[in-house]
Formats: C-alpha cells, sequence, structure tokens
C-alpha cells in the first residue's frame, strides 16, 4: 500500500480514500475482505484518527465498503447495473443476470386516486387505483421498496394472492391482456427516513436512488405510476449513450 503524500494539495483523506479504492481495483482487497483497522492506518500513513474515519466514512456511503458492527469494515460487492435503454421489470433485469429475485408484498388495497394520480394517470374524479407497496429482495437481501399505482379498470380482479411472488408485468400481460409499449422515468437522489431505513436494512439518513416511473401501454394510455426506493450502496443506474 503506498502512503499519503503530506505536500500534495490534495486532502489527506481523499488520497487515503484513493489508495483504498486502488486496493479494492486491483483486487488486492476482494469481496467481504475486511480493509485494516483504522489505528493501523493512522500508524501507516502518519494521520489522524479523524482522517481516517473521514475517508472510510465516504467510502461507505458510496458502496464501496460496508461496516459490521464489532467486527470492522469490509470490502463490498460491486452495485448491481440497471439497464436504463430497456423496459424491463425489477424481476425480468435481475434474473436475466441470473440473480435470485424475491419480493414481498408489504400492503396491498384500493384507494381513491389523488388529484396527482388522477393527472398522471389521466382518471376520471372519483376513479379507484390499485396501491402495491412491495420489498424486493436479491439472494434475500432487501434492495428496494417499491410503490406502484394501477387503475382498478384496468385489472379489476387483481388481488394479493395473484401477484405473491410473481412479476406484477407478467400478470399484468398474462392475466389482463396489459402489454407494456414505453415508460417516461427519472431518477433522483434522497435520503432515507426512519421507516424506509429499517425496512431496506442500513442506516437512518443514508443516501438512495429514487425513480418515478409512468408506464403506457400502446395508443398512449397510462397503464402505471410507479416510485421506487432503491439502496445507494446496492445499486446504479447504467445508460448507454450513442453519438
Amino acid at each position: 500500500m503506498k502512503k499519503v503524500n503530506k505536500n500534495s494539495p490534495l486532502p489527506l483523506y481523499y488520497q487515503l480514500k484513493d489508495i483504498i479504492c486502488d486496493l479494492i481495483e486491483n483486487e488486492e482487497l476482494k469481496p467481504n475482505d475486511p480493509i485494516p483497522p483504522e489505528r493501523e492506518l493512522c500508524e501507516y500513513h502518519g494521520v489522524s484518527r479523524m482522517t481516517v474515519n473521514k475517508a472510510i466514512t465516504n467510502l461507505v456511503n458510496e458502496g464501496l465498503l460496508y461496516r459490521e458492527q464489532g467486527k470492522g469494515t469490509f470490502v463490498a460487492k460491486p452495485k448491481e447495473g440497471y439497464q436504463l435503454s430497456k423496459l424491463l421489470s425489477f424481476t425480468e433485469d435481475m434474473k436475466a443476470k441470473g440473480l435470485q429475485v424475491d419480493t414481498r408484498i408489504i400492503s396491498f388495497h384500493k384507494k381513491s386516486a389523488t388529484k396527482k394520480i388522477q393527472k398522471v394517470l389521466n382518471l376520471l374524479e372519483k376513479e379507484e387505483v390499485f396501491e402495491i407497496k412491495r420489498l424486493r429482495l436479491i439472494a434475500g437481501e432487501p434492495y428496494a421498496i417499491e410503490t406502484a399505482y394501477l387503475p382498478v379498470s384496468l385489472c379489476e380482479d387483481l388481488t394479493m394472492e395473484k401477484l405473491d411472488k410473481k412479476s406484477l408485468y407478467d400478470i399484468l400481460l398474462s392475466e389482463y391482456g396489459l402489454k407494456m409499449d414505453y415508460a417516461h422515468q427519472t431518477i433522483e437522489a434522497v435520503i432515507l427516513d426512519e421507516y424506509e431505513s429499517e425496512i431496506l436494512q442500513v442506516q437512518e439518513k443514508s443516501i438512495a436512488l429514487m425513480f418515478s416511473r409512468k408506464t403506457y401501454l400502446e395508443g398512449d394510455r397510462p397503464m402505471e405510476l410507479t416510485k421506487a426506493v432503491y439502496r445507494g450502496d446496492k445499486y446504479k443506474f447504467e445508460v448507454v449513450l450513442r453519438r
């Protein structure tokens, strides 16, 4: 491991962060390997405990490292990438990567559409929607909380039992003939609240990625509004740009 350069214009914590990143990228430190204890890093680099802690905290926030209480700090597994060039469900995308996907329904009920949902889904006043809140897991580990709103008129007899452990889009196609055509999606960074942090098993006020997606059927009819919050330490989005 190279040492920080105290004559460099770069902050010491930033240099240490880069050094640890290099160790990971060069596979000298592999997923689930422990990094050296903070005390050893302080002594080796001749820096303060605060400097080391700041470097490690930044890497934890970026999802490159993770902490286990009473055990230490370890190298995280690479984040799963979500390809934005195709309209795929979470289940379809993760299974295509050979990953074990599980879904747990947190809540399922009918409700009157709010004015905002009415506007987004082109609904009449007093029309109802299904509100479906689900926890998405990969290999048993929580990755995202997803809330979907569907017009009841499109799938009146939809039930929680029909959705249990199945892809929503598969059910909508096979049971109701609803075929997705395209979608508009926005992505933004958010801070998890107490409930979301507990469900996703991360520290409160952790950074997450939230996307809102409006999905259309053929003929430009809105089919679904989805809001999903993904763990920032587990997930990244990929976009292919062509000139």
